[in-house]
């Protein structure tokens, strides 16, 4: 199944929190393949690392978005790996902690490289849910399942782009680089959402902009 395209985020869309995997993920360009000669040298790097976690609901026609404080818009669960924990690890807390589920890990889906030293090292799993109830938490405004086919408004393109990897079932994890966006759709993107790209700029130095309501 293909999901259906937000025409809202067509020019491109910010987002960065903390440690998210959206740091810089805005900047830059570079060929798409099947894991690429750059994810060798990227690996080689110290960069930073993030994960997403993609929850289904059991009948696997909707999935569980968030909506951020700092920058409303929706995205995937996920954020920054701590240190002395693993991927899975951080999976399985990154998903509690912006939603109120407890999940375990299913699959891996695919790791995305960075092209850049803004971007981040991104593992995304999808996982199952094991008990709890939906709960916003101090960085989440709203949460909820949507119809794979009605998703909202606007929806972090990128994260559409790897929701789509995870409907693709493969038997094999996926290894591509980040390279959805580039300096000049985040130039438009400013001339058409100049609200949300200054709130993405105070998060991405630290001053996110954090609204109770």
């Amino acid at each position: 199944m293909k999901l259906v395209d937000t025409p809202d985020l067509g020019s491109g869309a910010v987002r960065c929190v903390g440690s998210s995997p959206i740091l810089g993920i805005f900047f830059g360009h570079f060929s798409q393949g099947k894991c690429p000669l750059s994810f060798v040298g990227i690996m080689k790097r110290s960069v930073k690392k993030s994960v997403i976690g993609i929850v289904f609901n059991s009948q696997k026609d909707q999935i569980l978005l968030v909506k951020r404080r700092d920058v409303p818009m929706w995205v995937l669960p996920g954020g920054g790996i701590d240190p002395e924990e693993t991927p899975q690890e951080a999976a399985i807390r990154e998903v509690f902690e912006e939603t109120g589920l407890s999940v375990n890990i299913q699959r891996h889906i695919a790791t995305y490289t960075p092209i850049n030293r803004l971007a981040n090292l991104t593992y995304v799993y999808e996982c199952q849910v094991k008990e709890g109830s939906l709960t916003t938490g101090a960085e989440t405004r709203d949460l909820a399942f949507f119809e794979l086919s009605h998703l909202p408004i606007p929806f972090f393109f990128v994260h559409r782009d790897w929701l789509n990897d995870a409907m693709a079932n493969s038997h094999e994890i996926i290894f591509k680089p980040i390279t959805q966006v580039n300096y000049y759709n985040l130039f438009k993107y400013f001339c058409c959402h100049p609200y949300l790209v200054l709130r993405f700029a105070f998060s991405r130095f630290g001053m996110p902009i954090n609204f109770k309501q």
